[in-house]
């Protein structure tokens, strides 16, 4: 049996959609349900759900086989595992974000302050442009810290840039884009070679597809 961590919220439906299509289904999950293991339809497969931040920890320790994940998960949490596949769904990307005048700004000096959920990833984004700049980790809205004067920018996921746009805030760099990413746990792959090997290329094969109708 392959254990699969799932990220709680539209990671888990994501990818419990990508598996139904791979030909891995899971009628048992509902997601009003507050159990959080679930098994697939033919009992070779184990889903559990937990939080985000979470589930490359699971895969690293061997708990969960595999792992549906952000990669600012993965770029923020910096676990050992195996980072696979690109599954394409759940897009956005992680910017610097603030009011527009900012913009004519060059963000150099040691006072300038940084707002954010991703201190691992602000930390390293400023640090490779040479730049020092006081993080400041918030886990809430971090729209507040430049609006109430915490701090001149913020580093955080956009989607649509709706939050911002009512925040009156802009993007003023982008540092990366975001999708959901497929880790596995390094001995799985070889200890349960044969099952892995079927679910890995079954998911392959829908991402090819998918690639050429678009």
């Amino acid at each position: 049996m392959i254990t699969i961590a799932l990220a709680k919220g539209r990671l888990a439906k994501g990818g419990l959609e990508l598996f139904q299509k791979a030909g891995i289904s899971c009628q048992e999950y509902s997601k009003a349900s507050r159990k959080l293991i679930f098994m697939s339809d033919d009992g070779g497969y184990r889903f559990i759900m937990v939080k985000p931040s979470d589930v490359p920890t699971y895969v690293e320790y061997g708990a969960a086989d595999v792992g549906v994940v952000g990669k600012d998960t993965l770029l923020e949490e910096g676990r050992a595992v195996y980072e696979l596949l690109d599954l394409k769904f759940a897009q956005c990307k992680i910017v610097v974000a603030g009011f527009e005048d900012k913009k004519k700004d060059l963000i150099t000096n040691s006072s300038t302050r940084v707002a954010t959920k991703y201190p691992n990833i602000a930390h390293s984004y400023f640090s490779e442009k040479g730049e020092i700049v006081e993080i400041i980790k918030l886990n809430g809205s971090v729209e507040l810290g430049p609006i109430i004067g915490l701090s001149d920018v913020i580093v955080d996921i956009v989607e649509s840039g709706r939050t911002l746009k009512e925040n009156g805030l802009v993007v003023l760099e982008e540092i990366c884009p975001i999708t959901a990413r497929l880790v596995v746990n390094q001995v799985s792959l070889k200890t349960k070679k044969d099952e892995m090997k079927y679910m890995i290329e079954s998911l392959e094969r829908i991402l090819e597809e998918e690639e050429k109708d678009d």
